[in-house]
């Protein structure tokens, strides 16, 4: 091929490239598939790799760059970086507007014509991107608002921002780069698999992403951007409103969230708040409020900035999900794997529509880091249905009585020595005969993830214990109704539910038994992908850790985790037992890649079987469970009183299935 040749096919793949990533990061559509994409980028990457002079900063090749870097150069902005004011109430946003109109007024005889446009405001991290003759030369941090980290390697791996827009002029963009509530969860679902700390939430998760040095490191966390604001064009007077500047970003080849809405006054934005308060949990990025601009460029201009931020913009924050309280006192409380957690007890109080009256405090290190003492005055929160948290003391209103906490050096239930392992952040009691530890487990065994004995709750099981009926696994299986009918709150009707529940459980799904069991650093989704992939008890006690760390999904600390609780003669001793009593590992019937490769969620009330039952007849045909609709969602699953997963994926056209498709297509 001659070199005009080459350069020619060159362009062209660079073209084709790019307009299939405009379609499938920006417009959620796909043309040709992901194999089919990649081989178009294969061929790319072969031709510049033997013709280097053709190589050009927009290919799709350089999207990562080179080796990491030791440290991030600062870049001084062209336009200053502004924040926005906030408001909480709407009489705020009343008397925004009337300072607004007071100074378009001045001088002014006839009325002013004011709207608005509202857009959400999306909980990620501020970008700046600058484009000189169209081509992306760099994308920097907020930072002071003057001067911000130069980002530009790891800018260039999120695929919904362009390397090249469609128009060779030179501009300054401004926008928020956030990660998808979907790749936040799988992100720490593999963490929690190789066993690293997983991230508090999608925010974090993005800043810590993009002031990563190794730019193939942010390639893999999947980032996302939208542009909302064209903050320097020279050549900007033909557009005359918000709503248009949006437009024209649009054109140019950015991603323009699709939520903005012109309003004529208060009311209507109060509407608009008002919607997506109630309806923010839908999208697939976290959404703390919106943001108000005043529409007409003309009177923005007009208008200016203060000291810190525009005159014509406010930002509607939706209702704090955090409050204050006081912690009344510290325990610790014994996990399962005998890890001591300390408990704060709280002054009740309300936040997030729910009493909270207990937070965790994690660990020590914890505890040292926010300095948090019994008697202080602390800042909780509670997003949906997270567990609450303590984020912030407040040390200006310490009185001096105030007392530090340490994790006691020995158990509090057993008296047993306390210890904690060189690169552990977690204290643990050795003694696995600790009556706390024992409940834990007792509890996590007959849980309705693990063998999902109906009616066997922690409070039964800490009676039983006590009763000296019940001290390990096996003990369960071998109640008898003589046993407790004589007990106090067991009735005749309750006995013999319980003693059918518990001959029920006797035949449980691999994946099940494994997360029973209580193995360190094994998760439920752990627990059901080791039996996909081991398929049979026996193959545990014969596996090496080399064996284990070539498995997908498992890091070094999990493998010595798995293999060490199958080396304990004692453990086996435990499965051995339930053996004896009866309980029975189920042959799953499995069609050979009968779904593999296919994402389901699940909604809805279904009429022949649980949620979790459906969940486990996926992952037994291969298939894999997500909990939220996604474009690369392949199917939902909607039972009656489907509600917004249902709608999300009507919007995303996601081929959706009653129960009865779902099990003709499994049959």
């Amino acid at each position: 091929m001659k070199k005009e040749d080459v350069q020619k096919r060159i362009e062209k793949l660079k073209s084709e490239i790019n307009h299939h990533r405009y379609l499938y990061h920006v417009l959620d559509r796909q043309e040709i598939s992901d194999a089919a994409l990649d081989s178009l980028k294969h061929e790319l990457y072969n031709l510049e790799q033997k013709y280097p002079e053709f190589i050009t900063p927009d290919s799709p090749t350089q999207r990562v760059g080179g080796k990491p870097l030791d440290k991030f150069q600062k870049i001084k902005h062209k336009v200053p970086q502004w924040s926005f004011n906030d408001a909480f109430e709407k009489e705020e946003i009343v008397d925004f507007e009337k300072r607004v109109k007071k100074i378009l007024k001045s001088g002014r005889e006839k009325e002013i014509d004011l709207d608005y446009n509202c857009e959400l405001k999306i909980d990620g991290l501020h970008i700046v991107l600058n484009y000189k003759n169209g081509m992306l030369v760099s994308g920097a941090t907020r930072g002071d608002g003057k001067i911000g980290e130069d980002v530009t390697q790891n800018i260039k791996t999120i695929e919904s921002i362009p390397l090249k827009i469609k128009q060779n002029i030179d501009i300054v963009v401004e926008g928020e780069v956030f990660m998808s509530k979907t790749v936040f969860e799988s992100l720490n679902k593999k963490r929690r698999k190789t066993g690293e700390p997983v991230f508090a939430n999608p925010r974090n998760a993005a800043a810590g992403a993009i002031r990563q040095l190794d730019s193939n490191v942010v390639k893999e966390r999947k980032l996302d951007c939208f542009i909302y604001d064209l903050s320097l064009f020279e050549s900007a007077d033909f557009l005359k409103t918000q709503s248009e500047e949006l437009e024209f970003l649009r054109e140019l080849g950015f991603k323009v969230s699709n939520h903005y809405q012109q309003c004529k006054n208060v009311e209507d934005i109060f509407q608009y708040w008002k919607y997506w308060m109630s309806n923010k949990e839908k999208e697939d990025y976290w959404i703390d409020g919106v943001v108000i601009k005043i529409n007409k460029r003309e009177y923005q201009n007009q208008l200016g900035f203060t000291g810190k931020a525009p005159r014509w913009a406010i930002a509607y924050k939706f209702p704090a999900e955090q409050t204050t309280t006081i912690i009344e006192d510290i325990e610790v409380q014994i996990g399962r794997t005998g890890a001591l957690t300390p408990v704060a007890h709280l002054r009740p109080v309300r936040v997030a529509g729910s009493i909270i009256s207990r937070a965790t405090l994690h660990n020590q290190d914890e505890i040292n880091r926010l300095d948090v003492r019994v008697g202080d005055t602390v800042v909780i929160q509670k997003a949906g249905d997270i567990i609450p948290e303590i984020v912030f003391v407040v040390k200006g209103l310490r009185k001096g009585d105030e007392k530090k906490y340490r994790i006691p050096k020995k158990c509090p239930h057993c008296g047993a020595g306390v210890i904690r392992s060189e690169g552990e952040v977690a204290s643990y009691c050795p003694n696995k005969n600790c009556f706390q530890m024992k409940l834990r487990r007792l509890s996590h065994f007959a849980s309705k993830k693990a063998f999902d004995i109906d009616g066997f709750g922690p409070n039964k099981i800490k009676q039983l214990a006590e009763e000296g009926l019940i001290s390990n696994f096996s003990d369960i299986f071998e109640l008898k109704k003589g046993d407790l009918e004589v007990l106090d709150r067991f009735a005749d009707k309750s006995v013999d539910n319980l003693i059918a529940a518990i001959e029920k459980s006797k035949k449980i799904a691999l994946g099940r038994f494994i997360y029973a069991l209580g193995i360190r650093h094994v998760g439920e989704e752990m627990a059901h992908d080791l039996s996909r992939q081991l398929e049979c008890i026996e193959r545990f006690w014969k596996i090496t850790k080399e064996e284990l760390e070539s498995m997908d999904g498992i890091g070094p600390k999990v493998a010595e985790s798995i293999f060490q609780y199958f080396q304990n003669v004692d453990n086996l001793q435990i499965i051995e037992g339930l053996f004896a009593k009866g309980v029975k590992i189920k042959n799953e019937i499995k069609i050979k890649n009968k779904l593999d490769g296919l994402s389901f969620v699940v909604t809805g009330s279904l009429k022949n079987m649980s949620r979790e039952v459906a969940k486990e007849k996926i992952r037994n045909l291969g298939g894999d469970i997500h909990s939220a609709v996604t474009k690369n969602t392949s199917f939902l699953i909607a039972g009656e009183k489907a509600g917004n997963k249902l709608k999300k994926a009507q919007e995303l056209k996601i081929k959706i299935l009653s129960e009865d498709e779902f099990l003709e297509m499994i049959k």
